[in-house]
This record gives structure tokens, C-alpha cells and sequence, in this order.
């Protein structure tokens, strides 16, 4: 029986021909009969493609031998192809979409973002300025009622942009002198959001490198993150070990649950739901 993986990774790195671009990718995912989401723009690659495990190889291989993406930080996780209905390759004005096509980039990436944390330099930062050091969720509000950084603040987000609104409206100026650490799921949000605090004048903003997804890789459950990590696929939820602590609450009965289920025809578009709740809607 063949093993299949995921992979996750984004570079920002200036892309004359976006389209050319998308008709390489397009093609290699498909040969290889991979399944999953792949975004270009004029600033970047944001991929997550999965499928058999030796195509996957060959498609990280294939990837970083054009010269931007080759230092490409691939994060990699259990999964596969049927993990996406299929293969979407588009062409869009941003890798994600904070309404700032504008970004600066050039050949080491986003400029002027916030200083890179690994893990380590992490928890030696929490461990030096304790409680002035405050985490940030650079993701939507549904990804961060299953899994969180203890503490953090949690934006009342729908979607991307309205991070950016936030921003502009002042609602995280009460942060502005404390150590502000940015986090999402793999580091690409946190790339843009830490850039567009410095830029409207944060004095210490942080992002942690690889995000949630390297950081559980590291440490699985024993540091600072609770409850499982939010992923854009059939998974909807992915956790780092099976002590993993169930921090969501169900919508409809109120007992702990990290299920997400999706209300298309409601408008709350998903919703939080415990296991027996979610196998009463099934």
C-alpha cells in the first residue's frame, strides 16, 4: 500500500510572469496527479498540494530547481490527494489576500516584515519579558477556536482582510509598546500582517518562522500552543499529538469539540461542532 503526504509552503520572491508560472505548476501537479490549491502572483507562491508520496518528492524537486523557489520551506504532514476535491492552479494578486497587491518584495522576501522566531527563540523570548510578550493570530476567528497560542489575542476575523481594517481602525493600538508576536498556519500571513504592523509604526513586532506547523512539529503539545491546528482541506483540523487538548466548544450543546463543519446555506458559513453533534448532521 503507497504512502501519501501533504505539503505546505509559500515563497515571496518577485515573479515576472505570474501565468507562466501557473501553466508549469498546472502541468507538474497534474502528471503527477496531485490534487490541492496552488496561488501565484507577481510576489509569490502559496502552495498545499498532496498525493502519492514518491510524486510528491518529485514535485518538491521539480519545484526548487527554479532558482526562487529553491530555498523553499516545505512543511510536510499525513494526507493526501483525497484530502482536496482538486487541483486549483489560479493566478491572483495576492498569495493572500490582506488588499495589499502592493507589498514590497525582492529576492530574501517581504521587506520590512517583523524579526524571525524559530521555536527556541520563542519560548527564550516568553521566557526573558514573561507576560509583557503578547501573541497575535494573524488567522480567521473560526481557525483560532480550536487551537490557540495561550493568551493570545484572537481577532474577530471572517475573513483576511479584515485584519487589515482592524489595523487601520486602530484596534490593536493598545499593543503598540509591548513585544507583538504574529502567528498563522505556516508563516505566510504572518509574512504580510508583521510588514503592515511595522509599516504603521509597531516598534517590536515578531512572526514565528514556519508558524503553527513547524512549531507542533517541534514541540507537539508540550509548549505554549492548545488544541488542534486549523487546515483549508477535508482535515479541517490537524493535531500534534494525541494529548493534544480539545480547546473548542461546541455550538450546539456547548461540550469541548474541534470539529469544524461547514452551514453553506446558513450565514455563518462554519461552525464548531463536538463529535457527537457533528455525527448528528452527518
Amino acid at each position: 500500500m503507497s504512502q501519501s503526504k501533504i505539503v505546505l509552503f509559500y515563497v515571496f520572491a518577485p515573479l515576472p510572469d505570474p501565468e507562466a508560472i501557473r501553466l508549469w505548476q498546472h502541468t507538474l501537479c497534474s502528471s503527477l496527479d496531485l490534487r490541492g490549491r496552488v496561488v501565484v502572483a507577481s510576489h509569490g507562491i502559496n502552495v498545499t498540494v498532496g498525493g502519492e508520496i514518491r510524486a510528491v518528492k518529485r514535485y518538491v524537486r521539480a519545484t526548487r530547481e527554479y532558482a526562487p523557489f529553491a530555498g523553499a520551506d516545505i512543511k510536510w504532514s499525513d494526507g493526501g490527494a483525497d484530502d482536496f476535491p482538486r487541483l486549483s492552479v489560479r493566478v491572483r494578486p495576492e498569495i493572500v489576500t490582506f488588499g495589499r497587491p502592493d507589498i514590497a518584495v525582492d529576492e530574501n522576501g517581504v521587506v520590512g516584515g517583523g524579526a524571525r522566531l524559530t521555536p527556541e527563540a520563542l519560548h527564550a523570548l516568553v521566557a526573558e519579558r514573561g507576560e509583557e510578550v503578547v501573541f497575535l493570530d494573524g488567522r480567521n476567528e473560526i481557525e483560532s477556536r480550536i487551537g490557540h497560542f495561550r493568551g493570545a489575542v484572537t481577532p474577530p476575523a471572517r475573513v483576511t482582510t479584515d485584519l487589515t481594517a482592524m489595523l487601520d481602525a486602530g484596534e490593536f493600538d493598545h499593543l503598540r509598546d509591548r513585544p507583538v508576536v504574529t502567528y498563522c498556519t505556516g508563516g505566510v500571513r504572518c509574512e504580510v500582517l508583521s510588514a503592515l504592523m511595522v509599516e504603521r509604526g509597531f516598534g517590536e513586532v515578531y512572526q514565528l518562522d514556519g508558524g503553527i506547523a513547524r512549531y507542533g512539529e517541534h514541540l507537539g503539545d508540550d509548549g505554549l500552543w492548545e488544541g488542534a491546528m486549523y487546515v483549508f482541506d477535508r482535515r479541517t483540523a490537524v493535531r500534534f499529538s494525541d494529548d493534544a487538548r480539545v480547546v473548542g466548544v461546541c455550538e450546539t450543546c456547548g461540550a469541548p469539540g474541534d470539529t469544524v463543519t461547514d452551514l453553506a446555506a446558513e450565514d455563518r458559513h462554519q461552525v464548531v461542532l463536538c463529535e457527537a453533534c457533528a455525527t448528528g448532521r452527518a
